[in-house]
């Protein structure tokens, strides 16, 4: 696995609703989840440098209920685990990867 991806929480303007906010790669991605009243994650959009924003409608993938739990938990804790959470990211990505761009999750390595 990578060891250079440095997660980070950061907000968004009020034009950006999400939950939860995941910067990495020097802010050249960001990533937006939401919490479902099941408490399952799910991406709502994610943007890359040089490429854009991808937004999902209702039809992506949401992480299941094992990982959703530990998503809730590293997000919420005070230094957040990064080995833990690129398995994470990157198993929300590639169970949503027919609706991102393929070169862009490639060229960040989120793939």
């Amino acid at each position: 696995m990578r060891s250079d991806f440095n997660f980070f929480r950061t907000n968004m303007p009020d034009t950006r609703q999400a939950d939860y906010y995941l910067g990495c790669l020097n802010g050249s991605v960001f990533m937006d989840f939401n919490r479902s009243d099941d408490n399952k994650i799910h991406l709502v959009r994610i943007s890359f440098d040089h490429y854009g924003c991808c937004s999902f409608d209702e039809s992506n993938i949401s992480m299941n209920s094992e990982d959703s739990r530990m998503f809730i938990e590293e997000i919420e804790k005070e230094e957040l685990n990064q080995e833990i959470l690129e398995r994470l990211i990157k198993r929300v990505i590639n169970a949503n990867k027919n609706y991102i761009w393929g070169d862009a999750i490639s060229e960040y390595g989120l793939c």
